[in-house]
This record gives C-alpha cells, sequence and structure tokens, in this order.
C-alpha cells in the first residue's frame, strides 16, 4: 500500500508542473499578443507615418503595452494636432481619429505658416499667401474665419491682402489661382466655401471671362478687361 501511494503522488506532482507549464506558456503568449492594426483617420495634412512616430506606433507594441502608452497626450502634444480620439473595435486594433490644426495661409511678412490656433512653424504648404500687415484685433478674428474655410478652397486662393476701404476696415482682396479676384470682408470669410458654385453660375453667364467677384458687398461680378 505504501509503494501505491508514493506513485500517486508522484502522479498529482506531475500533472502539477504540467499545469504550471501551460500556465506559464499561455500567459507568456498572452503578454506578448501584439496589435495587429492600427487605423488613422480624418486627416488631410498630416502623413500616417508621422502621426505613428509622434505616437510611438512605428513598431506595433504588444496589446498590454498598448493600454500604457498614452497615444492620445502623446499626439496632442504636437502643434499639427488638436484633438485626438482613439478606440478599439477589439483587442488587435487601434483606431485613431485626428483632428488637425490645420494651416491656415503663409505670412510673407514672418516668413511662416500659420495654423487654425494662430501658431507659426516654418513648413510650406499649398495655402494663400498673406501679402501685407493684418491690425492685431482684425488678425485674430481673420484667423478664427479662415479657420472656417474648407481645404481644397483655401488651395484655391493665391494671395491674400489686406484692403480696407471706408465703408469697412475688415475687407480683403483675394487673388484666386483660376486667374479671378475676390473682394470679400472678414465677417463674409466663410461665403468661399460657395466659390466653385458660385463662379460656375457666372462662368455661364460671362462666357468664361476673368473677372473681379464682389462678395464685400453683395454677389455680383465684374469682367476684367483685357
Amino acid at each position: 500500500m505504501k509503494k501505491k501511494k508514493i506513485k500517486i503522488k508522484y502522479k498529482n506532482v506531475f500533472a502539477f508542473l504540467f499545469f504550471l507549464i501551460l500556465l506559464f506558456l499561455g500567459i507568456y503568449y498572452i503578454l506578448h499578443l501584439k496589435i495587429t492594426n492600427i487605423y488613422i483617420t480624418n486627416t488631410d495634412y498630416l502623413k500616417d507615418r508621422y502621426i505613428l512616430e509622434k505616437a510611438g506606433l512605428m513598431q506595433k507594441p504588444t496589446i498590454i503595452q498598448s493600454f500604457f502608452m498614452n497615444i492620445e497626450k502623446k499626439l496632442e502634444k504636437d502643434v499639427y494636432i488638436k484633438k485626438v480620439t482613439m478606440n478599439r473595435k477589439s483587442i488587435f486594433d487601434i483606431h485613431i481619429k485626428i483632428e488637425e490644426n490645420k494651416p491656415l495661409f503663409y505670412h510673407n511678412t514672418l516668413k511662416k505658416t500659420i495654423l487654425e490656433d494662430g501658431s507659426e512653424v516654418k513648413e510650406i504648404y499649398s495655402v494663400p499667401k498673406l501679402l501685407n500687415y493684418i491690425p492685431d484685433k482684425k488678425y485674430k478674428k481673420f484667423i478664427k474665419k479662415m479657420s472656417s474655410v474648407d481645404k481644397n478652397i483655401l488651395e484655391q486662393i493665391s494671395e491674400i491682402k489686406y484692403e480696407p476701404n471706408d465703408k469697412d476696415d475688415g475687407r480683403f482682396l483675394l487673388s484666386m489661382v483660376d486667374g479671378n479676384y475676390v473682394y470679400i470682408t472678414i465677417n463674409k470669410i466663410n461665403m468661399m466655401n460657395s466659390y466653385m458654385d458660385i463662379m460656375l453660375e457666372m462662368q455661364r453667364k460671362f462666357e468664361n471671362k476673368h473677372g473681379i467677384l464682389y462678395l464685400d458687398s453683395g454677389k455680383y461680378f465684374k469682367v476684367l478687361e483685357n
């Protein structure tokens, strides 16, 4: 009977050791599981590689590591990023939604690009060039209003000149890539988002001739004489 009991004890020990090995291997496997996919959305200017570098995600982290990386905080420190929203549809995926601090115009005097929050950066983008000085009070409002202009419209504006008159001290002249000009006031800058539709109407009416679009005091078009 003694020998039989010893054999049973040995079997229990081996079973316990086998369980520990399996448990260790299971934990090791889980700890070393890596993120499979990283999705980045809502960007126009920033490249995925740039975002991955800033977030420390160039080398895909393990699932466990990813929960302690403070990805949102790392990205929101960047001057080009206003807000980050991150969610997971599975433990293997990371979805990162970016709200960019987009470039608005190039300040010709400062030789810098101005972003939505007024920050200044050295990089140059396909944005309008501001040619002259704008008074400080008007300048802050101008930046705020310009942030409402769509990216595709910003790319259609070549130059911006502050050109106040007796009626409005917040008046600007925009030189467009298509060869036309636009007079507009600060309070009406968001109307530029309808520029393509307005010009389509004017081109039909004036047989594709170049001219000046007056949005500062109505919505009429004056053909430029050759």
